[in-house]
């Protein structure tokens, strides 16, 4: 009974502990998570570096793991890179010291794009994150095979998301 009781307030401080979603300049976040996407899954990692009271840099990189045999896509068709810009809106729009909303753009190896996403911290440390990505202007205006497609084309990614102090 102890230990229930134990846990139960263990569980309740932690979802109540202020939690910090974005801080400003110096803020640091990874974030890693699952990258859904037509014709494949993959594992995605982030970082972000807060520059300004609410802008953010960082980098995305993203790894397609689950293709279909048939699509023939090799490293390079699976694997990207990509440089982002971030507008943090939490505090703007008062949603709350736990929760940021962010809205940017990103610069890849296969395209120019956007992205918005989301964050909820439980605590100081660890929060969880979802993020919708789209590309906006392709580097190859041809028809794009399947393999070709596999990092150019609308994402959603959902995972976990970590203060970097």
């Amino acid at each position: 009974m102890k230990n229930l009781v134990f846990t139960i307030l263990a569980v309740l401080f932690t979802l109540c502990a202020t939690a910090q979603a974005f801080t400003g300049n110096g803020d640091q976040k990874f974030q890693v998570g699952i990258n859904a996407q037509d014709n494949g899954t993959g594992i995605t990692a982030t970082y972000d570096f807060g520059v300004g009271e609410n802008i953010s840099l960082g980098l995305l990189s993203t790894y397609v793991l689950g293709v279909n045999e048939a699509i023939d896509a090799d490293f390079g068709d699976r694997f990207d890179l990509k440089a982002r810009f971030n507008a943090n809106l939490g505090n703007v729009i008062n949603l709350g010291e736990e929760v940021d909303f962010y809205p940017g753009l990103n610069l890849g190896l296969r395209n120019f794009g956007g992205h918005v996403g989301a964050r909820y911290f439980f605590s100081e440390g660890f929060g969880l994150f979802a993020e919708a990505g789209f590309p906006i202007a392709k580097y190859n205006n041809d028809e794009l095979t399947f393999a070709e497609k596999l990092n150019n084309q609308f994402n959603f990614t959902i995972g976990a998301s970590f203060n970097i102090l």
